[in-house]
């Protein structure tokens, strides 16, 4: 686990790997068996979480009482309710581990001593959420330009590793398609 945040962390900032055990004394080791919820409707937002191992998705339930999946997080990845974790307020999400997983949470309160403590995390933090907001921002680009078929093979190319780990009932409430229709396209161009 002290590997796998390590290497994250110097993709975007230098840190020195003596100063790791202090960093991972902020977090705690989550593990997670296939479908456990890691955040509940409903509940306040308390933590944030980088994937260490396994798969995991943030969902919420429409009105219609159907699950719409918004994002995906795998190895490397941070997820949280962003907007509910800094206003530590209640969450309208859902976080649940796809696979058996294991994630690393910082505790809001956690994450600030840890930015205090670390002032070049504020860098890394940033640039994360920089490109997490981009990546959100080219989905609803692709939403509004892109057919349904089109939607799927762009997000195959851009992430094969989630076409491959992801069920695909889950996969079609993320791409706004029916799982039978996911089926077509998937085995189309294979």
């Amino acid at each position: 686990m002290q590997e796998e945040l390590y290497h994250h962390l110097n993709k975007f900032i230098s840190i020195d790997k003596k100063e790791m055990p202090k960093i991972l004394s902020y977090f705690e080791l989550k593990t997670l068996k296939k479908k456990d919820i890691l955040l509940e409707i409903g509940k306040k937002c308390t933590s944030n979480y980088f994937i260490v191992k396994g798969c995991v998705r943030l969902f919420f339930v429409n009105e219609k009482g159907t699950e719409q999946t918004i994002q995906f997080a795998i190895e490397n990845w941070w997820l949280t309710d962003y907007l509910a974790f800094e206003q530590q307020s209640i969450t309208e999400f859902c976080i649940q581990a796809i696979e058996n997983s294991e994630v690393l949470a910082i505790d809001y309160q956690s994450q600030h001593e840890l930015l205090k403590n670390f002032p070049q995390l504020e860098t890394y933090f940033r640039m994360v959420y920089q490109k997490s907001y981009g990546a959100s921002l080219m989905r609803v680009k692709y939403m509004f330009d892109y057919s349904k078929e089109e939607i799927f093979f762009e997000f195959r190319r851009q992430f094969p590793d989630f076409v491959e780990r992801v069920p695909q009932y889950l996969l079609a409430t993320y791409l706004g398609l029916t799982p039978e229709y996911l089926s077509q396209l998937r085995n189309k161009r294979t």
